[in-house]
């Protein structure tokens, strides 16, 4: 499958996020999945990177905008750079071009994608695919939306999202297709 990974530009080498985010690619690339990340730094690097040192397809997708706004380069273990003009165009290429998305803790951008994606499947206007949510942080941050908005969120709405612990239970989460 061609996985997208989802997540913040803040950790860096030697951080639990980080170390956790290189884990990850590892798993995917030992299982043959191709690893799509945003392509710059923090979790996107050391996804990219844990992908690339276990001999896995690495595509970062990049954009003017945000090169604009942060100087920064694709990090060296991307492979293949799909590079966009717009961040709007990078959100479409990670989202349309995978089969499955994970998403790592983050901030506003990683929300942003979480919720693109989700509401995409929500309107049917993107066939329904896994979008596994990893950490405590996202299952309390979605706890809190549901519980705060239960008129607005349906069971079958909220039934797209899946919740994993662990890198290593969204993995199995992805390739179950639970």
């Amino acid at each position: 499958m061609r996985i997208s990974v989802f997540g913040g530009s803040q950790p860096k080498e030697g951080d639990t996020a980080y170390n956790e985010a290189i884990e990850l690619g590892r798993l995917l690339a030992e299982r043959g999945h191709t690893v799509l990340t945003g392509g710059y730094i923090g979790t996107m690097e050391a996804v990219s990177r844990g992908a690339k040192e276990a001999g896995g397809h690495v595509i970062g997708v990049t954009c003017e905008d945000i090169e604009t706004w942060r100087k920064v380069k694709a990090n060296s273990w991307v492979m293949e750079e799909i590079r966009k003009k717009t961040l709007e165009e990078r959100l479409h290429t990670l989202i349309h071009e995978s089969d499955a998305a994970l998403a790592l803790p983050g901030g506003t951008g990683t929300l942003t994608e979480i919720s693109l994606m989700w509401n995409l499947m929500v309107v049917e206007s993107l066939h329904r695919r896994p979008l596994v949510l990893i950490g405590d942080g996202w299952q309390s941050v979605f706890d809190q939306f549901f519980t705060g908005l239960d008129a607005y969120v349906s069971a079958h709405q909220r039934e797209i999202l899946k919740f994993a612990k662990d890198v290593h239970t969204a993995v199995k989460l992805v390739e179950t297709r639970e």
